[in-house]
């Protein structure tokens, strides 16, 4: 072992043993002879992560735009304070479903609205308002959380409002629908679920109607009811109105929850509404991560867009608010825990898309609802960054993207392992245990904290009303199990390169031996991870899974970083 010499002016003289390992051997020394750098350098980064976390976070879900008032946001913008009053005045009618004297009082209220906003639009638009009375029908659904159900229905009551540039006839053949329902559970006035969509609809539609004498298509405002008791509003507006025909794309408004940020959740095959978007909106919100895992079936859940792509086979957007999702559907559903800013964010998000899309000679010409492929093999990909950006790309261009990416790594790969051998063989084997024993003791840790809570606990699901304990219940937990899984891989994949280092007499000294192995380790399990997301990019690709871009990010960056998987075990 090199010794550090007791004279100053000589620090760096090294022992003749070591031989041509001396830059090794030196910071071998360096790394024993200073243990606190290290430490201090994983307290910093650890303090970098979770700061960098939390302003991810916060600009990505807390931010929001300032609500306007009537007089800041004059005839032509959304005041969110104005939408406030329309929220206050539905929920203060208490629980309305279908069938209810609440029901009805919401209706006439939503009515009387839509009267007034056709009295004060501009006076080169027409505005109809309708009553659109449905006697009955039957909702058969042959995919999402009512496949194979059918819903027989009568008596429903909807709203109708149509905004046409006066001047331009034919736009009545081709319109933007805009959705939302009115009806609520049994068990609460529902501030969020829907009267919040509702109210942002009525808003938009006052700004609209001053806008709509430059359109090319009509925008047609429906406000339905039945949607709790199976979307079946939809179904009837569909299935029974003539205005139905006209519709080229559909945009629903929806709440999981009450306030925050409004995002997109769902599109369909077509591409078009979801480009426009991005293009048009303040604040873009919206991942395709989400629509996967609804799509999927693990969110036991549907909405309107479910009729409007599968029966009408239409494309668009589905918008959500997903805040406070522990008071959906309860009787804690109030106006109170709306956040300043939510409804704004919303309504400036659609009015600045309706008056690009409606202006667009692309939907005058019907093209986003013919010729649709409903296989989504040009369907959109898209996500935003920090609520600023919004960045979408086609399937098609995502296709060549992962086969290409895909292609190459594992060519790579295969030269690597060829290159190296047995040992680079047996090494990546191991390392790829490490991984495997990390995910099974993360997700074991966390399932015995599920079955442990209950047990201690009176609330058997805290987190639902604090979302915030879940880092501490399940996400502490978790990351215990993944650092002890990938520990005890690391144990076994050094001791088998320790080993074939002595035999192979890399080094003559053991310390050193040690500390190759320790690097080499260090460094396969890295690779492991990048194989890791190799292997999850595969299988996303081949469900065609849009979340496919999170794996190949992952893949990329690391691949990069270790400039591009270097070959195999060399000291």
């Amino acid at each position: 072992m090199r010794q550090r010499s007791k004279n100053p002016q000589n620090p760096s003289k090294i022992d003749d043993e070591i031989g041509d390992s001396s830059n090794l051997s030196n910071e071998v020394e360096f790394r024993v002879q200073n243990p606190r750098r290290s430490a201090y350098v994983m307290l910093a980064l650890i303090g970098l992560v979770m700061y960098s976390s939390w302003t991810v976070y916060y600009y990505q879900y807390e931010v929001l735009p300032v609500p306007l008032t009537s007089e800041q946001a004059g005839k032509r913008g959304f005041s969110e304070f104005e939408a406030m009053e329309h929220v206050k005045s539905l929920a203060g009618f208490g629980p309305h479903p279908v069938g209810s004297a609440a029901l009805d009082r919401a209706l006439q209220y939503v009515f009387v609205a839509a009267e007034k906003i056709k009295n004060t639009s501009h006076w080169e638009v027409d505005v109809d308002v309708e009553e659109f009375h449905v006697k009955d029908g039957a909702n058969r659904l042959l995919s999402g959380l009512f496949t194979g159900k059918t819903h027989v229905y009568a008596d429903l009551d909807h709203i109708l409002l149509r905004i046409t540039p006066k001047f331009a006839a034919a736009a009545k053949d081709n319109s933007i629908l805009v959705s939302s329902h009115i009806d609520s559970v049994f068990s609460t006035g529902g501030a969020g679920d829907c009267s919040s969509c509702v109210a942002v609809m009525l808003e938009l539609a006052r700004g609209v109607s001053h806008w709509a004498h430059s359109f090319k298509s009509s925008v047609i405002f429906l406000f339905n009811i039945g949607e709790e008791d199976g979307l079946n509003g939809a179904h009837s507006f569909i299935t029974q109105h003539p205005w139905s025909e006209t519709v080229r794309i559909a945009i629903d408004l929806e709440a999981m929850g009450i306030g925050g940020k409004s995002s997109i959740f769902q599109t369909g095959a077509h591409p078009w509404a979801m480009e426009k978007f991005a293009a048009a909106a303040k604040y873009p919100s919206g991942n395709v991560v989400a629509q996967d895992l609804f799509s999927s079936g693990l969110i036991k859940s549907a909405t309107d867009f479910q009729i409007y792509k599968d029966v009408a086979g239409l494309s668009g957007l589905d918008f959500a608010y997903s805040d406070n999702t522990a008071v959906y559907h309860t009787k804690n559903d109030k106006v109170e825990l709306l956040k300043p800013g939510s409804l704004q964010h919303l309504g400036e998000n659609m009015l600045a898309f309706l008056l690009d899309a409606a202006s667009s000679p692309d939907l005058a010409n019907g093209k986003t609802h013919e010729g649709v492929d409903h296989t989504g093999h040009d369907s959109a990909i898209y996500f935003d960054i920090l609520g600023a950006y919004m960045v979408v790309y086609r399937q098609h261009f995502a296709n060549m993207l992962h086969n290409s990416v895909l292609m190459q790594s594992l060519l790579i790969w295969i030269m690597s392992l060829l290159m190296g051998g047995y040992t680079a063989t047996l090494s990546l084997a191991l390392s790829c245990l490490s991984v495997i024993l990390m995910w099974i003791l993360s997700l074991g840790f966390s399932v015995l904290v599920a079955f442990i809570l209950p047990v201690m606990s009176s609330a058997a699901v805290p987190y639902l009303s604090n979302p915030w304990l879940v880092i501490g219940l399940f996400g502490f937990p978790s990351l215990l199990g993944a650092f002890t899984g990938q520990h005890l891989g690391f144990i076994l994949l050094q001791k088998y390169l320790t080993h074939t280092y002595a035999k192979e007499k890399k080094t003559s000294l053991p310390s050193s031996q040690a500390y190759l192995a320790m690097l080499d380790a260090e460094r396969w399990l890295f690779k492991a991870g990048i194989m890791q997301w190799l292997i999850i990019l595969t299988l996303s690709q081949y469900y065609k899974a849009g979340s496919a871009y999170i794996p190949l990010v992952w893949l990329i960056t690391p691949s990069f970083a270790c400039k591009l998987i270097p070959v195999s075990v060399t000291a």
